[in-house]
């Protein structure tokens, strides 16, 4: 089963309105070329992932090159979410950057045990942010060479 990945896709994975707010603001502030999409816990991340349920259009909910996940979410927080994208063949290939307020040292063990590509802790300060948001998009799009890069598929 193949499916047609887009490195300027980003998918996040956050609960709270206000930080989707923030973080979309920060993406256009930060002038990178690629697409934003949100999802609000780690079932939707799940399904999205999957195109099940609402998101079963593949064009409305394209492959992600880059997923940030945010780890304390309702109903499937980002660890069991993590655990799940890492066990699918078909999913694990996908950079995984858990973006979170937590700097606690057990979270951050265990995400990368987990098989997290980064662990980045929340700014407070929307400039820092942006700052976070444009490094980034360079590494991962421009640097770094992605599984489902722009001429693979």
């Amino acid at each position: 089963m193949s499916h047609s990945h887009n490195p300027t896709v980003i998918l996040v994975a956050e609960d709270d309105e206000d930080d989707h707010i923030m973080i979309k603001d920060a993406w256009e502030e930060s002038r990178l070329p690629s697409a934003i999409f949100f999802v609000k816990d780690g079932e939707e991340l799940i399904d999205y992932l999957r195109h099940q349920g609402r998101f079963s259009d593949e064009s409305a909910s394209p492959m992600p090159g880059l997923i940030l996940l945010d780890l304390n979410m309702p109903r499937k927080d980002g660890r069991q979410a993590l655990k799940e994208i890492k066990n699918d063949p078909q999913l694990r290939c996908i950079p995984v950057v858990a973006f979170t307020t937590s700097q606690a040292e057990e979270d951050i063990l265990q995400t990368y045990d987990l098989g997290v590509n980064s662990f980045i802790s929340k700014p407070v300060s929307f400039d820092a942010l942006v700052e976070i948001l444009k490094n980034l998009g360079k590494y991962w799009f421009e640097i770094v060479e992605l599984p489902y890069g722009k001429n693979r598929n």
